[in-house]
């Protein structure tokens, strides 16, 4: 069977709710101490997506040389408009592939590893090329339990559907459990911080959780029926009732509940 294709990026889909999707990032850079190199390390964003976050790095580290990769032509082109030359910089590269050829002090990664099945087997190159007290943090959505990803998955797999979209954006196995991923890296000779947030989200507009999952979830989808608009507008009418009754706005917006999952690893000196 064909593999799905990959899924292609909207940014300006994703950066509709640019303030919640960034705030994990957030949460995740207030853990992260010293790093070696300071006060200029060599920072990689693995997964940069628009560059928004990655702009927060190069405020964090002003005099850093920090790189941001991604695999989206369509988010590089949008995080080119961070780029602040020589210090921030963006490069097309698959975080699956890549393969540093430097030594960092900070390898992080945001809302991206979950989209790489089996990402903990990348886990042990990505901290040989750390420097020695140097930082792995990553941090992945933990909510492929939520309703939002569980109608989603329901939908794909129905009789009307399964033809099409048969194993298309399943990644109900591509993130551990926090507990796991303190076992891996603890494994690995890290000193690791692994906690887990839920954070209660107001989105506000009309069928708010599906503008949301355009952006994200949902891409593969729309991906794998680009080129039939008119079952694609099928499906996410289907999909948009169902999320209608699982998320009903109340009188202050829509509660959407986003567990995520982080983890800060520090290699030994």
């Amino acid at each position: 069977m064909t593999p799905p294709p990959e899924p292609t990026w909207d940014p300006r889909q994703y950066l509709r709710h640019a303030d919640h999707r960034t705030r994990p990032f957030q949460d995740l850079l207030a853990r992260i101490g010293d790093l070696p190199g300071h006060p200029a390390p060599r920072i990689a964003d693995l997964g940069c997506g628009a560059g928004n976050v990655t702009a927060l790095l190069a405020d964090r580290w002003p005099q850093a040389r920090i790189t941001g990769y991604d695999s989206s032509p369509q988010m590089l082109a949008e995080a080119a408009a961070h780029a602040r030359p020589p210090q921030l910089d963006f490069v097309a590269a698959d975080a699956a592939t890549w393969t540093p050829t430097e030594t960092y002090g900070l390898i992080v990664s945001t809302s991206a590893l979950q989209w790489i099945p089996g990402h903990t087997d990348h886990f042990p190159r990505w901290l040989d090329a750390l420097a020695p007290g140097g930082t792995f943090a990553f941090q992945v959505p933990g909510n492929f339990t939520a309703p939002s990803h569980t109608l989603l998955a329901r939908l794909r797999a129905s009789d009307r559907w399964r033809p099409r979209l048969h194993g298309t954006g399943d990644r109900t196995a591509a993130v551990l459990d926090p507990a796991d991923y303190l076992t891996r890296l603890r494994d690995l000779g890290c000193a690791a911080d692994v906690w887990e947030t839920t954070y209660l989200q107001t989105l506000h507009g009309e069928d708010a959780v599906l503008d949301w999952v355009k952006g994200t979830a949902l891409r593969p989808v729309l991906t794998a029926l680009a080129d039939d608009p008119e079952a694609r507008d099928a499906f996410v009418i289907e999909y948009r009732d169902l999320l209608r009754e699982a998320y009903p706005p109340g009188p202050y917006g829509t509660v959407f509940p986003f567990r995520r999952i982080f983890a800060v690893a520090r290699r030994e000196k």
